[in-house]
């Protein structure tokens, strides 16, 4: 992403009121100029005021969100985050169409394959001839900045999400989201800690 990347438009498609385990939101979904797919806000609380809002950009992963996936913390990451911003009573869950850290969820199975023949998450994409992470968080600071955002207490252990928020003029601070590994998500997770630059201690 550049160090200037051009602002995007975003437009409110509906918008209603959720009730979960986690607590009640208002759920807000949105369309991009650039991007057909929906994206969905859920907010906690009223955003107005100069202080961060807690925000988590979740990435979507079907494996793990909704089957329940050990190969990586995402389902883990989503519940928790959920759990603190209803909790907060001042944020935001951006659920982002971006599956297989952009790649797509045939691409990611195809990676998953690779991973069993005993590449790591990194060495699959490229293999595959992909990127290692093809996520473009344009659309999410639009949307933030349509909810009236503009300092953000960002849930996430991937500095080149707060390196994106901040290149598109918002104002971020990091609160890691670690997930204790799993035998399974164990050399995955080392991964992103030692080549994608993640924030991870693993213990």
């Amino acid at each position: 992403m550049s160090p200037n990347p051009p602002r995007l438009r975003v437009c409110r498609g509906a918008e209603a009121w959720l009730p979960t385990s986690s607590g009640g939101f208002r759920m807000l979904v949105f369309t991009g100029e650039e991007d057909s797919r929906e994206q969905v806000a859920l907010v906690s609380g009223t955003l107005e005021g100069e202080s961060p809002v807690l925000v988590r950009m979740h990435s979507e992963c079907l494996t793990g969100d909704v089957f329940g996936s050990l190969r990586c913390d995402c389902g883990a990451q989503l519940a928790v985050a959920l759990e603190e911003v209803g909790r907060s009573g001042r944020g935001v869950l951006l659920y982002l169409r971006q599956e297989g850290r952009g790649i797509g969820l045939l691409n990611k199975t195809r990676a998953y394959r690779l991973q069993e023949l005993g590449r790591d998450t990194v060495e699959a994409n490229l293999a595959l001839g992909l990127g290692i992470d093809l996520r473009d968080y344009r659309l999410a600071a639009a949307i933030l900045e349509d909810l009236g955002v503009r300092r953000v207490e960002l849930l996430t252990n991937n500095p080149a999400k707060v390196r994106a928020l901040e290149s598109c003029g918002l104002v971020v601070r990091r609160r890691s989201l670690e997930i204790p590994p799993t035998p399974a998500s164990r050399a995955y997770l080392q991964t992103k800690r030692e080549k994608m630059g993640h924030d991870l201690r693993l213990v």
